[in-house]
């Protein structure tokens, strides 16, 4: 029996979702060993050979960016950098799943900003849903107690900048090829860090070492084609909630790989966050159908007679 698009998709988004949170593995088993600038900076320039040899089969690099998108790709520029730094530098420091927890506000920040900056509307259930998944996130971060610390302000502003990359790219035009933007993306993280490395030290790499950098490259690469794939087949209100999967990859590997597992609270603070932003999710798929419903009734119906 054939499997659904619906299905593939699934399938695709959990695969996506596993790639990333591999990638962070990788990079946070390198903590204490390998300054984080030249991890960055290593991988960047893995991760840009790689993506420049795929855009360049795919053909995207014959192809011109339009005037009118340079704005955008700049803004998207900005909020890749920042939220590279700030994610990896409290990956560095807080557990595994903390930080992945605090990373699934992602599509409540998109919602209300986009509510915000593009006057998107948003009624008074996603609002609800929106408040609940901020108190989810103070359960997370906890303020003001013995474990709340700085890495915990920047897992918070890497939400942020994920945010304005994700805003930008809703201004990018549909010419605009994938691929190329990505390799913008990769050429431009790895400069920044590579930049960054020359004010630090620098440690040789062993065997381990080199081969995480490489595995890091390789699965944060697969990470982004799953995730250009999904968007190729199913419903989106069906494959976007199994985003929510890299929090369950991160659990998974906090425990195992560093023996970690998060506090009660901290669990329940992701609970609330997940919950919220399926409902939030959920609320935009009701609202897409029913526009979509509308206007095939008002096709269907024909142009008023004059």
């Amino acid at each position: 029996m054939p499997r659904s698009d619906n299905l593939t998709g699934a399938l695709l988004m959990m695969g996506s979702m596993a790639a990333f949170t591999l990638n962070d593995a990788m990079i946070k088993g390198l903590a204490g060993q390998v300054p984080l600038f030249q991890v960055m900076f290593l991988r960047g320039v893995v991760t840009t050979i790689l993506v420049a040899l795929i855009a360049w089969k795919m053909g995207a690099l014959k192809r011109h960016l339009p005037r009118e998108d340079w704005g955008p790709v700049f803004w998207r520029l900005v909020g890749e950098i920042g939220s590279a730094y700030f994610f990896v530098t409290a990956l560095y420091h807080m557990p595994l799943a903390n930080i992945s927890a605090i990373m699934q506000a992602l599509p409540l920040t998109l919602t209300l900003a986009a509510a915000l900056f593009f006057r998107e509307p948003v009624g008074w259930r996603r609002m609800a849903a929106i408040l609940a998944g901020f108190v989810g996130v103070m359960l997370i971060v906890r303020p003001g107690t013995e474990g709340f610390n700085i890495y915990s302000v920047y897992g918070l502003a890497a939400v942020a900048f994920v945010t304005l990359r994700d805003l930008a790219t809703r201004r990018l035009s549909r010419d605009v090829p994938s691929m190329l933007v990505t390799l913008f993306n990769s050429f431009f993280i790895m400069a920044f860090f590579g930049l960054g490395s020359l004010t630090g030290e620098w440690v040789a790499l062993d065997g381990r070492a080199a081969l995480l950098i490489c595995g890091a490259a390789v699965m944060i690469i697969g990470g982004y084609l799953f995730s250009i794939m999904v968007m190729r087949v199913g419903e989106i209100s069906f494959v976007a909630p199994f985003r929510y999967t890299s929090l369950i990859w991160a659990l998974i590997l906090g425990w195992l790989v560093f023996g970690d597992w998060p506090q009660t609270l901290t669990l329940v603070g992701a609970a609330i966050v997940v919950a919220s932003g399926l409902f939030t999710l959920y609320r935009e798929a009701q609202i897409s159908r029913r526009a979509k419903a509308d206007l095939k009734r008002q096709l269907s119906l024909g142009p008023r007679p004059r």
